[in-house]
């Protein structure tokens, strides 16, 4: 793959959409990519090009990496002051490339990072934007009797998930959006894009250093619900932390991981980092078991696109069976132990 470094030479185009690499010593967050596959779609209905915004030291190798997601062009700031994420140097760098160059679209993982930075670059450049969205498209829109040509639909659920808004920003040219981990498919190319990888001067400023960092502690996530085949998920119709205990029992039989709904980790069955939804993990298993799970909006969006989906409910017309391949009506505490019982002697 041929690789040309060029400077300060960005070229705009209306239907542009812009990616936010958000890195960690080198190594990109998977929203990243994940945003970049969605974007390469968008920016194909807009007839505009995809390209990623890097930030930090050393990053070559890793805007090359962008260019296997679609990428066509990488815009890179590189400076060792730019190495570990502080909100101030990135957001000044970031709002001037949107101010000079005016991209369509402006995309960003809704992380810690990207809604500390989203927020204050879409502040400083008077955008549109719309956090925490579970689907984004291209289409003409009329809006108060005028019609608005390739707009981008920026859908989320909203007033505590009883609905599902699609919002529009139809005034402001540039449109950003925060987008969770997991929501969006990610799609590497067989062949990776032949893209330039364009570097833009960092010149420091003093207000980039009012806030420095002195030290950082991480403690890794064991959980990785998003990499598992098959997930046992359990909600608040289990009653009890005592219930929720089939919940683990069947999960260790069938090898899967455990989950829970908000309600459940709400009542405590269940720790947080196990839940799974709007504003818990999303989730594509090739098995999905969701059991006293009544499957509110919130929960839908995180587990909808299960390959294979059991709903485990005693309410016939609870709105997880509208999405379940095979649904049981039942008490979950009369239908696990057989569940377990019949897993345990095929497995034997």
């Amino acid at each position: 793959m041929t690789v040309t470094i060029e400077q300060n030479s960005i070229r705009a185009a209306a239907g542009d959409v812009w990616v936010f690499i958000e890195q960690r010593s080198g190594k990109a967050a998977d929203v990243s990519f994940e945003l970049l596959s969605k974007g390469r779609k968008l920016a194909q209905a807009m007839g505009g090009a995809l390209k990623s915004v890097v930030i930090g030291s050393e990053m070559t190798e890793l805007a090359k990496e962008t260019f296997r997601y679609g990428a066509s062009e990488a815009i890179v700031a590189d400076h060792p002051a730019l190495k570990q994420y502080r909100t101030l140097p990135y957001a000044r760098m970031l709002t001037g490339l949107v101010e000079k160059h005016s991209p369509r679209i402006v995309l960003f993982g809704a992380t810690i990072v990207g809604r500390d930075l989203a927020p204050r670059v879409a502040s400083a450049t008077k955008s549109g934007m719309t956090a925490d969205c579970t689907d984004l498209q291209i289409a003409d829109v009329t809006y108060l009797r005028k019609l608005y040509k390739q707009i981008l639909l920026q859908i989320r659920p909203a007033f505590g998930g009883n609905i599902i808004a699609t919002i529009i920003t139809p005034d402001n040219p540039v449109q950003m959006a925060t987008v969770r981990e997991g929501v969006m498919e990610m799609h590497p190319l067989d062949v990776p894009i032949d893209g330039k990888i364009t570097e833009v001067q960092y010149i420091a400023d003093e207000v980039d250093d009012l806030v420095t960092i002195i030290d950082q502690h991480r403690e890794e996530n064991r959980i990785n619900l998003k990499g598992a085949s098959i997930i046992v998920s359990g909600g608040y119709g289990l009653g009890s932390k005592e219930n929720f205990k089939l919940i683990h029992e069947l999960a260790h039989t069938i090898g899967g991981e455990v989950a829970g709904s908000r309600a459940a980790v709400d009542a405590g069955f269940v720790p947080p980092e196990r839940q799974v939804g709007q504003t818990g993990v999303t989730v594509r298993p090739k098995l999905y078991i969701a059991i006293g799970i009544s499957g509110a909006i919130q929960h839908r969006a995180g587990m909808q696109e299960s390959n294979k989906i059991i709903a485990i409910n005693t309410d016939p017309d609870a709105p997880i069976f509208g999405i379940s391949h095979y649904g049981i009506v039942g008490d979950a505490m009369e239908v696990l132990p057989r569940f377990i019982e019949v897993y345990k002697n095929k497995l034997k």
